[in-house]
C-alpha cells in the first residue's frame, strides 16, 4: 500500500475507539493493527468470550424474561457454538473443564442481572419502534467529534493573493474536518429513567482505579490529566482509553435514545467481565465450577459534575475536548512514537505482537559499538 493510499485511508475510514486504546498505549502498534491491517494471532481468551457473548445475546433476543428460562436458551446456543470450537486443548479433561466454567459464567450473568437486563430490553422495546436496534452482539454506536488539526497562515502565493489578504488576518487553507469514532455494545436496555449500553469484556485490568472508584473529582481526573502532561511521569492509557470510549458510548446511545423519541432519559455505560477468573472457585473431585461477576459502570466515575449541571446530560468537558484532540492527532499527525518511547518501551513492547516489524524496537535492540 503507497503512503498516499494509506494517508487517503486514514482521512475516509472511522475510528474504532479500542483503537484510541491502542493509540495511547503506542502510535505505531495503532498504524499496524488499524491502517495496514496486520492481524495478530486469535486469542483464546477473545473467543471464549465471543462464544459466552453471542450465547447471552441469543438468549436475550429470545424475548424470554425469567431467569430460568433465559438461562436454557443461553446454555443451549453455548452447546452448539462449543460443538464448533475448535480451540486446542492438551486434554478432553481440560476441554470439559473449560466447558464447565463458561456454563458456570452464564449462570453468574443470568442469577446476577440477567433477568432485569432482559426485563429492561422488553419494557424499552415496549416504549418506543426500536426495530432489532437493542441487541447485538457488537452493536456499533457512532460519536463524530472535530477532528482539524490547529490552524496555521498560509503563505501568499501570489501578489493578488497579498493584496486580498493584507490588512487582514490570512485565513489558514485547512479546512475544518470531522470523524466519526465509532465504539460496540453488546445490548441496550431500559432502567428507571435511563437507558444502559452493556459491553462484554474479558477483564477489568485495563480499567485500573477506575472500577475502583465512583466519581471524577480527585484523583481519576488527576490521573487522566497527568497523562497527558509531559511535565508529569504519568502513562495511563488503559484508564485513560476507557474514558475516551465512555464518551464514544454516551453519544453514540444519545444519538440513539433520541432516534427512538426517549428524549429526556439518561444515559449509562456499563461493562461485564466475562474472562475474569479472581471470583472463581472449582471443586476438582466433582468437576463443578462456581464463579461470580463484577460489574462495573462507568459513568459515575466519568461525569464531571459542573458539565451536568450545564448540560443535565451524563457528560464530561474535559474527556470530551481531550477526545478531539486525540482524533486530530490520529488523523494528522502520524505514528511516530518517539514522545512517549521510554513508557512504551517499558510496558508496551515487551508483550506487543508487533515487534518484530517497529523499526523503533529494532533499533533499541540492534546497536553497533563504535
Amino acid at each position: 500500500m503507497s503512503d498516499d493510499s494509506v494517508d487517503q485511508s486514514r482521512a475516509d475510514s472511522r475510528i474504532p475507539a479500542d483503537g484510541l486504546d491502542t493509540y495511547l498505549r503506542c502510535p505505531r502498534q495503532y498504524e499496524f493493527a488499524h491502517v495496514y491491517g496486520l492481524e495478530r494471532d486469535d486469542d483464546a481468551v477473545d473467543e471464549r468470550v465471543d462464544l459466552l457473548r453471542r450465547s447471552i445475546c441469543a438468549a436475550l433476543e429470545s424475548g424470554e424474561t425469567d431467569a430460568e428460562a433465559l438461562g436454557e436458551v443461553a446454555r443451549t446456543r453455548l452447546s452448539s457454538l462449543w460443538e464448533d470450537h475448535d480451540e486446542r486443548f492438551h486434554s478432553r479433561a481440560q476441554r470439559r473443564h473449560e466447558r464447565n466454567v463458561l456454563e458456570a459464567t452464564l449462570e453468574a450473568y443470568v442469577s446476577r442481572v440477567g433477568a432485569d437486563h432482559a426485563a429492561g430490553i422488553d419494557v424499552l422495546a415496549s416504549t418506543a419502534d426500536v426495530d432489532g436496534a437493542l441487541v447485538g452482539p457488537d452493536r456499533t454506536l457512532s460519536s463524530r467529534v472535530s477532528a482539524s488539526p490547529p490552524a496555521a497562515p498560509s503563505e501568499p502565493s501570489s501578489s493578488a493573493d497579498a493584496n486580498r489578504e493584507s490588512g487582514s488576518r490570512t485565513v489558514s487553507r485547512c479546512e475544518p474536518r470531522s470523524v466519526a469514532i465509532e465504539a460496540s455494545v453488546d445490548y441496550v436496555y431500559g432502567e428507571g429513567s435511563s437507558i444502559v449500553g452493556v459491553r462484554f469484556v474479558p477483564t477489568l485490568a485495563p480499567l485500573g482505579p477506575l472500577r475502583y472508584r465512583s466519581e471524577w473529582d480527585g484523583d481519576v481526573a488527576a490521573l487522566f490529566e497527568d497523562h497527558f502532561d509531559p511535565d508529569a511521569a504519568a502513562f495511563e492509557p488503559g484508564p485513560v482509553g476507557a474514558l475516551l470510549e465512555t464518551a464514544v458510548v454516551l453519544e453514540g446511545l444519545r444519538t440513539l435514545r433520541d432516534r427512538l423519541g426517549l428524549e429526556g432519559r439518561t444515559c449509562r455505560f456499563v461493562v461485564i467481565p466475562l474472562a475474569d477468573r479472581s471470583g472463581t472457585s472449582v471443586n476438582w473431585v466433582s468437576e463443578s465450577v462456581e464463579t461470580s461477576l463484577e460489574i462495573v459502570d462507568l459513568t459515575d466515575v466519568y461525569i464531571d459534575h459542573h458539565t451536568y449541571g450545564m448540560t443535565h446530560e451524563h457528560r464530561n468537558e474535559t474527556v470530551e475536548t481531550r477526545l478531539e484532540t486525540v482524533a486530530a492527532q490520529l488523523v494528522s499527525d502520524g505514528f511516530d512514537p518517539s514522545d512517549r518511547w521510554d513508557d512504551i518501551e517499558r510496558t508496551v513492547c515487551p508483550d506487543c505482537a508487533y515487534a518484530v516489524c517497529c523499526q523503533e524496537r529494532i533499533a533499541t535492540e540492534v546497536r553497533f559499538d563504535g
